[in-house]
C-alpha cells in the first residue's frame, strides 16, 4: 500500500456500506464469531448515526469505529458484553445517554501502521465534547493474555502491559489514548478464547463535560482580564485617588472584562499626606484607609459587574501589620489573601508579618488564586493551589528596579509553566519623589499561559509597554486549560511521581 495513492476520508457509516463492514468484520473477527447481522448494524446507524465512524479510501473500507450512548453509572460498574445487546443482536443504544460505549474498533490488516486508528479515536473524543458527554467507556479486549495465563493472572498482566512490560495489540493501544483501565471484567465475552473471557473496563473522561444547567447559572470558558499598570502621583486627598480607581475599573468594566487587577500598594501614594520622618508610622497612617478602600472598591466590583482584585493594601490589626490582597466579587462578597512572604524591606522598615493562610478563590469566571508579588518566588504556593484546580493566578507587584521586576516576571511564567494555568502580573509606575521608598517604579505588566501549541510560541498572551501607565487586556480560553492538562505534548501535574515525593500545606487554621 503506497501512501500517495490513498485518498482517506472520514466520514459517517451508511447502510449500504454494509457489504464492506461484513467483509472487513470477517476477516478481523473470525476468532470470535465475525460480523453482526446486517439489521443489527442498520438499527446502530438509525439510533445512532454520529456514533457510527468510519475511514475509506476510495472504496475500500479502511477502518471503522462503532459506539452507542449508555448511562454512566450503569456501565462505569461491572458488566457484560450482552448487557449491551437486545432481542435479535440489536444493540441497545440509550439516546438520554451521558457516556459514550466503544463497541468496536477495527483496521483493515492492509492499512495498519498508518495510525487510522488513532484518527478514529480522535473522532469519537471529539463527538463526546460536542455531544457534553460525561465519558467514552469500552469493554477492551486483552487478546495476548492466553500467552501468559499459565504464569500470572489477569491482573498481573495488565500491570505489565501498563508498565510495557509485555505488549498487547488492543490494551497498549487503548493506554496511548489516555485511556485508563477502571477495573478488570470477568466473563465479560467468554467465546473470546485469546482473552480468557477478560476484557478491561476502560474509561476516557471529558474534562469539557459540564452537567445540564441553566445558562445563566453556567460557567463561562472564556474569560476577559483587565489589569491596571498603575501610574503612582502625588494626590492630594483619599476621594482623588479613589476617582481614579473609579475610572480605571468603569474603564475596565466598559470593555466587558470579567476581573479588573490593581498592582501592590497602588495607594501607596496617600503616605505623601502625612509625616514621613518614621516610615513605620506612614505605612500605619496609609493602612487607616485599608477598610474604606476595601469597602469603596467592593461596592464599585457591584456597581460596573466585575470581579476586582485590589492590588495590596496594608491591615494593621491590634499591633500587627499584614499586607493584604481583596478578592472583591461583583456579587457582593469580599475575601482575602494576605501575603505569606515578607521582603527585608518590609520587615525592617515596615515591621510587615506574614500570613499563615492560602486559598484558591471560586468566582463565576474561574478559580483563581492570588500571590503578592515575592511569594510568586516561592514555587510551593502555585504548586498547593494548582492542587485546588486553579485556573488563573493573579500577581500584583511592586517593583522598583528591572532586576527585581524580572524577578517576578520570570518566576511568574514558570508558575504558569509548571502548574498549566494562566499568570497575570501587574505592576505600578513612574517615580514619586514626595514619598520616601516610593521615588521610583519600574513594571511591565504581562499575561502568561502554558507552553503548548494552544497557546502563543513564547507563552505570553499580552504585556503593557514598560514604564507607561496604561490598561491591558487578555481573552483567556479555560477550555484549553482542562485540555492539556490531560492531553497536552507535556502534562506537568499529571507526570508528578508522587510515588517519590508530595507538597503538603502544614499550618492549621
Amino acid at each position: 500500500m503506497r501512501i500517495e495513492d490513498m485518498h482517506l476520508v472520514i466520514r459517517n457509516l451508511e447502510h449500504d456500506d454494509y457489504p464492506r463492514l461484513q467483509a472487513l468484520m470477517d476477516q478481523v473477527y473470525k476468532d470470535i464469531g465475525g460480523a453482526w447481522p446486517e439489521h443489527t448494524i442498520n438499527k446502530l446507524i438509525d439510533d445512532f448515526p454520529e456514533g457510527q465512524i468510519c475511514v475509506f479510501d476510495g472504496e475500500e473500507l479502511a477502518g471503522i469505529a462503532l459506539t452507542v450512548q449508555v448511562r454512566y453509572d450503569r456501565f462505569s460498574n461491572p458488566h457484560s458484553y450482552d448487557d449491551l445487546i437486545g432481542k435479535r443482536m440489536t444493540i441497545l443504544n440509550d439516546p438520554d445517554g451521558d457516556a459514550m460505549y466503544g463497541l468496536d474498533v477495527l483496521i483493515h490488516p492492509d492499512y495498519r501502521g498508518f495510525r487510522l486508528g488513532r484518527r478514529l479515536y480522535e473522532a469519537r473524543k471529539e463527538l463526546c465534547r460536542q455531544y457534553n458527554l460525561r465519558a467514552i467507556l469500552a469493554g477492551g479486549r486483552i487478546p495476548n493474555y492466553y500467552k501468559h495465563a499459565k504464569e500470572m493472572t489477569a491482573s498481573e498482566y495488565i500491570g505489565k502491559v501498563r508498565q510495557r512490560e509485555i505488549y498487547d495489540p488492543i490494551l497498549t493501544f487503548q493506554l496511548s489514548n489516555n485511556f485508563q483501565v477502571k477495573r478488570l471484567l470477568g466473563s465479560y465475552l467468554p467465546e473470546d478464547a485469546k482473552s480468557k473471557g477478560y476484557a478491561t473496563l476502560l474509561e476516557w473522561n471529558n474534562i469539557l463535560f459540564e452537567p445540564e444547567e441553566s445558562v445563566i447559572s453556567s460557567r463561562p470558558t472564556r474569560v476577559r482580564i483587565g489589569a491596571i499598570q498603575w501610574q503612582m502621583r502625588t494626590v492630594e486627598s483619599v476621594e482623588e485617588l479613589l476617582q481614579q480607581v473609579e475610572y480605571f475599573v468603569d474603564t475596565l468594566s466598559e470593555y466587558q472584562s470579567d476581573f479588573a487587577l490593581f498592582p501592590e500598594f497602588f495607594n501607596a501614594p496617600l503616605m505623601g499626606l502625612t509625616d514621613q520622618t518614621s516610615q513605620t508610622e506612614a505605612i500605619r497612617f496609609l493602612a487607616g484607609f485599608t477598610e474604606r478602600f476595601r469597602n469603596e472598591m467592593s461596592h464599585l466590583a457591584v456597581s460596573y459587574n466585575i470581579n476586582i482584585v485590589t492590588g495590596s493594601m496594608p491591615l494593621l490589626e491590634g499591633e500587627t501589620l499584614y499586607n493584604v490582597s481583596y478578592m472583591c466579587h461583583r456579587n457582593g462578597t469580599v475575601e482575602e489573601q494576605r501575603k505569606l512572604h515578607i521582603t527585608p524591606h518590609e520587615r525592617r522598615d515596615w515591621v510587615i508579618k506574614g500570613g499563615n493562610q492560602l486559598k484558591v478563590f471560586e468566582t463565576d469566571a474561574g478559580r483563581v488564586g492570588i500571590l503578592i508579588c515575592y511569594d510568586v518566588e516561592f514555587p510551593e504556593l502555585a504548586r498547593l493551589l494548582s492542587d485546588q484546580n486553579m485556573d488563573i493566578l493573579f500577581v500584583p507587584f511592586w517593583t522598583d528596579t528591572k532586576n527585581g521586576y524580572l524577578r517576578v516576571r520570570h518566576c511568574a511564567q514558570a508558575r504558569a509553566i509548571e502548574n498549566e494555568c494562566y499568570t497575570v502580573i501587574c505592576g505600578s509606575v513612574g517615580n514619586l519623589p514626595s514619598v520616601e521608598s516610593l521615588d521610583v517604579q519600574y513594571a511591565q505588566s504581562a499575561v502568561f499561559s502554558p507552553s503548548d501549541f494552544a497557546f502563543p510560541h513564547d507563552a505570553v498572551m499580552s504585556e503593557t509597554t514598560p514604564n507607561t501607565e496604561m490598561i491591558m487586556f487578555s481573552d483567556l480560553d479555560l477550555d484549553q486549560i482542562r485540555v492539556i492538562r490531560n492531553e497536552g505534548s507535556v502534562t506537568n501535574l499529571k507526570d508528578r511521581r508522587k510515588d517519590l515525593y508530595r507538597l503538603k500545606w502544614r499550618h492549621e487554621v
